[in-house]
């Protein structure tokens, strides 16, 4: 696959280090030329020296020919202008934008940018997930991190142990897939019970996790978030 990288920082670097080893064919675009020549005495690929949020420069990696383009420099501007012109004059099928100010995310996405990439958004997620959800296992990520499919065990002397799925009146942002009990599998439907000890996969979206964990009684101790805390504040 044909990938066309701009920003040869750090990101930009790596990135393309490993797109090779994977097997693809990046064009590393940078406009700094000492960085450039230094790249390029480093990297067994094509580097281009220009912005590449213009179209001369994307002229000479052969957008036209591109499977996908990644803007990574650290401006979000010229991160969204070279997704733009990868997309409606290039028609590359796939953008994805490295996205400096988390406020800038929903621009990205509103522009047209199929995949915009927040690291603070990213990591803030991550952090809350294993403060606020360490019982909840995510076992698959799905559509860029809006959905997983995860699994969690009923904790014991559960508040609503014996309570059907109807009664629970869960969400419509999660649906419980299915249900291990003592070795069995069960499709859930309306009337199941749910009951201290089950194991539960659940097809949830993200934004409702931390209602998930509530629900099944998941959350977990203070002195536990306290510790968590405390260790990511020493980092």
């Amino acid at each position: 696959m044909k990938v066309i990288v701009v920003g040869g920082g750090k990101v930009g670097y790596y990135l393309s280090q490993t797109l090779v080893s994977h097997g693809h064919r990046p064009y590393l675009i940078e406009k700094d030329r000492a960085i450039c020549e230094e790249l390029a005495d480093k990297l067994d690929l094509p580097v281009i020296c220009g912005d590449g949020s213009t179209l001369v420069t994307l002229e000479l990696a052969h957008a036209s020919e591109a499977d996908s383009l990644i803007a990574v420099t650290g401006k979000d501007q010229d991160n969204l202008v070279a997704c733009q012109l990868a997309k409606k004059r290039y028609n590359i099928p796939k953008t994805i934008s490295r996205v400096n100010n988390p406020k800038n995310t929903g621009v990205m996405k509103l522009f047209g940018v199929d995949i915009a990439i927040s690291g603070t958004d990213n990591i803030a997620k991550l952090l809350e997930r294993e403060v606020d959800t360490a019982a909840i296992k995510q076992l698959l990520s799905i559509n860029s991190g809006q959905a997983s499919i995860s699994e969690f065990v009923v904790p014991e002397d559960y508040i609503h142990h014996g309570k059907t799925l109807l009664q629970m009146k869960l969400p419509d942002q999660y649906i419980i897939v299915s249900i291990i009990r003592n070795g069995t599998l069960l499709i859930p439907r309306g009337n199941t019970q749910i009951l201290s000890g089950d194991k539960v996969i659940v097809l949830c979206d993200d934004s409702v996790v931390h209602d998930l964990s509530k629900n099944f009684g998941l959350e977990s101790l203070p002195e536990t978030k306290n510790e968590i805390k405390k260790n990511t504040e020493d980092i």
